[in-house]
């Protein structure tokens, strides 16, 4: 279970501070939660301050219990955080077979990977060998990438709008592919996204904007509301008045 508690980020640009995110108190334990809402509002922000890639300026992280907050990277990757990038990182020189043994932190075979390949709607033997650099598409780095997630099998893996630059066709086998993620992961997936078709698979539902919290529940009490409101922009909106 991952817990924040009054997690605030401020940074300083042209001498003036900046609140990136203010008390943010936030607790995930369901497989599957999406956190939405309006470009700037702190999303992206939120994930690097869980994974550790940015340090909050005041508030506490922590994972099952344990006191992550001024851990790096590398000390939360050990303890079970993944996190994935909008755009995945190519390595020229390194196979997809490469990563995944990577990924898995322990002995992997070619079966092992073919299956990881497999779950994802990639054919292995296509695959296996080939180095990660400019010849795959978008599409094909983001499913070898929930391949490594899925050989890893973190207490949290966080991903940073998946969606982002692939194309339609790719999109909707994404979707395929974390619905089989949800199923069959340990863990719990959190995903930053704006698209509807992923936070209909969605246990949680958590909506940030301003840096703040502004709604936050199943996805049957909060999408719903979210696709119906006359005034889109409503939830985007802290409303501390309790009806």
């Amino acid at each position: 279970m991952l817990r924040l508690e009054n997690v605030s980020y401020i940074v300083n640009e042209d001498n003036t501070e900046l609140s990136i995110l203010k008390d943010i108190n936030l607790t995930i334990d369901e497989r599957f939660v999406a956190i939405t809402g309006p470009n700037g509002g702190g999303k992206s922000t939120l994930a690097k301050v869980i994974a550790g890639i940015i340090k909050p300026t005041s508030g506490k992280i922590y994972l099952d219990g344990t006191d992550i907050t001024d851990m790096s990277i590398t000390d939360r990757a050990k303890l079970g955080i993944s996190f994935a990038f909008q755009q995945p990182v190519r390595f020229k020189g390194i196979t997809v077979m490469d990563l995944i043994k990577l990924a898995s932190g322990k002995e992997t075979t070619i079966a092992d990977a073919c299956t990881y390949l497999s779950e994802v709607g990639l054919c292995a033997k296509d695959y296996i060998n080939r180095e990660v650099n400019a010849s795959l598409s978008g599409g094909e780095l983001k499913r070898i990438e929930i391949a490594m997630a899925l050989a890893r099998s973190t207490k949290l893996t966080l991903f940073d709008e998946p969606e982002a630059g692939i194309d339609l066709w790719s999109f909707h086998n994404l979707i395929e592919v974390f619905e089989k993620m949800h199923e069959k992961i340990q863990g719990s997936i959190l995903i930053i996204s704006h698209q509807e078709r992923i936070l209909d698979i969605a246990d949680k539902i958590v909506v940030i904007a301003g840096g703040t919290i502004t709604a936050e529940g199943d996805k049957d009490s909060i999408l719903p509301e979210m696709l119906n409101a006359t005034d889109g922009c409503r939830f985007f909106v802290k409303n501390n008045n309790k009806e």
